[in-house]
């Protein structure tokens, strides 16, 4: 504290001011963490292989083998060797096992009908309800990318009624997404019709994990410049003391 005549009148009562640009570079901060959270919610580059992969081996082996079965059991055997090959580095199998889901509902579609197009009409139809699912919760202000993001940020719903910043920018990523993973049906879909394996499945690929990284740079673009989250303050933990109390 403070002996001078005249001197702060907050250090002398011992408060700690903020200074404004400390202020403003914590908020940045604290709005990149949870603009970081984007890449892992969705997998990263690893759970995006892990999806994409089983498709190009099943256009691959169908190529060569002319073979339904034989090209679906090959996609499907690499699902589950993603699968085994995180459970033993005990990693997360979230995405490992959407992937074999998808790929097995494929390959058997595939094998039961014997036609090597509808080994992708899982996925063409999951594309089309994620579409409509994600732009179902940005109209009524439960965004799905708020959902997605809010439990790893720590903030779970506080943006929902404390923090309208954040749940705009959540909107408008949400939106985003509807856009950027929309194309991929709009393309796709026509070409299911035709038959053309070979341009099905090699757009499929090609199709996979761009829009995906478009999709997650946009979202995370947006966080940058929302608000940083509130978090959520959990029953069992004390209120955090302001700034100046602590």
């Amino acid at each position: 504290m403070s002996n001078q005549p005249g001197g702060d009148p907050a250090a002398q009562l011992g408060v700690v001011e903020i200074e404004p640009g400390d202020e403003a570079a914590r908020q940045a901060a604290a709005s990149r963490e949870a603009a970081d959270t984007v890449m892992k919610a969705f997998g990263g580059v690893r759970g995006m292989v892990d999806m994409t992969l089983p498709g190009l081996v099943f256009i691959v082996t169908y190529n060569i083998t002319h073979q339904v079965p034989a090209a679906a059991w090959a996609a499907l055997g690499l699902s589950g060797l993603f699968v085994v090959a995180r459970l033993a580095r005990r990693e997360t199998v979230q995405h490992a096992f959407s992937g074999v889901f998808g790929v097995a509902i494929g390959a058997w579609i595939s094998m039961k009908t014997g036609k090597a197009e509808n080994f992708y009409l899982p996925g063409l139809l999951w594309n089309v309800g994620y579409c409509i699912g994600l732009a179902v919760s940005a109209l009524v202000r439960w965004p799905m990318i708020g959902l997605m993001l809010g439990p790893i940020t720590g903030e779970m719903f506080t943006w929902r009624k404390e923090n309208p910043g954040r749940l705009a920018a959540y909107t408008k990523a949400t939106w985003a997404w509807v856009v950027i993973m929309g194309i991929k049906p709009v393309i796709l879909f026509p070409l299911y019709f035709t038959h053309n394996v070979n341009l099905l499945g090699w757009l499929k690929v090609a199709l996979g994990i761009p829009p995906m990284l478009l999709a997650m740079y946009v979202t995370w673009q947006i966080l940058l410049k929302a608000p940083p989250p509130i978090k959520a303050q959990l029953d069992d933990e004390p209120a955090e003391a302001p700034p100046g109390d602590r």
